[in-house]
């Protein structure tokens, strides 16, 4: 039987207009239901890798050299308008900053509803099929009747409306609280479980990748450095880098590099070896409540 191909594989290298080499020969492969973690401090080139993925680059004046794949299609032969198709229904992005990627202007319903009809004819009742929360009075609301947690909430809501194969998250937790970032993360892994979603989950958190990654990438200027489970990254980091960032992580029962809370993951039969974290059994089962 033929193996399916990855969700997502690349292999690129990127230049901007006033900066050449701002990714050199980053090579990543995600699999159907898995949460890679994508690490790097500011500047390292994280944002960028997610604009690549969504061929988008020439926004900031950016171009993309070598493999971009998803599901087997080769990404950089398509054309805008099949772009567009995919973007959104088969590929999604979660943004860092909820409260200024929704329309201040529009109710919330107006929001959802269209976010929805970019890719299907549909009703607001259409919209409440897909797991969308149908209190009225939330929905009459905007943008700037919401708390930032609950803007990120909505704006999650509308990038897995069409039930995406890959979801991207750039830095989603980075504006919130910790309650709320915990809450977000939760998120995260019960979207991956109940729905096999893959997940690009961009971070410079280590500790929130730690939480919720099955595998962890360490992007440095521009270059991945090591790649591995979360047992082997905070365990036994190869590299120098990968070093001194553990290094300066606090250290309490919580991260404990040697108990069984990263040094026994989960089984996973992933020819690559990297092996699923266990679900946590307190993520509430039912998607509605997600932007409330």
């Amino acid at each position: 039987m033929t193996e399916a191909p990855p969700l997502l594989s690349l292999r690129l290298s990127v230049d901007y207009r006033n900066k050449t080499e701002v990714l050199r020969d980053v090579a990543i492969e995600l699999r159907q239901g898995e949460i890679l973690g994508l690490v790097g401090e500011s500047g390292s080139g994280k944002s960028t890798l997610s604009l690549a993925i969504l061929r988008l680059l020439h926004l900031k004046g950016g171009t993309a050299r070598g493999d971009l794949f998803f599901k087997g299609q080769d990404l950089s032969a398509k054309t805008e308008a099949q772009m567009r198709l995919l973007s959104g229904r088969e590929i999604s992005i979660v943004l860092q900053s909820p409260l200024s990627s929704l329309n201040p202007a529009l109710r919330l319903g107006s929001q959802l509803s269209e976010a929805w009809r970019a890719h299907a004819t549909g009703t607001r009742e259409e919209c409440a099929s897909v797991s969308l929360p149908n209190d009225s009075d939330f929905l009459r609301r905007r943008s700037s009747q919401l708390s930032v947690g609950q803007a990120q909430r909505v704006i999650i809501a509308m990038a897995i409306l069409h039930r995406p194969s890959l979801l991207i998250a750039d830095e989603p937790t980075s504006a919130l609280d910790t309650i709320t970032q915990s809450e977000i993360l939760r998120l995260f892994a019960q979207l991956n479980r109940d729905l096999g979603m893959g997940i690009l989950y961009i971070s410079h958190d280590l500790l929130s990748v730690a939480a919720l990654c099955h595998r962890i990438a360490i992007l440095n200027a521009g270059q991945i450095l090591e790649c591995g489970p979360p047992a082997q990254i905070f365990g036994a980091p190869q590299h120098v880098y990968t070093q001194k960032l553990v290094a300066a992580l606090p250290r309490g029962p919580f991260l404990d590099f040697h108990s069984d809370k990263l040094a026994t993951p989960a089984p996973s039969d992933d020819r690559d070896g990297c092996a699923k974290r266990s679900d946590d059994s307190s993520i509430p089962d039912q998607i509605p409540s997600i932007v409330r």
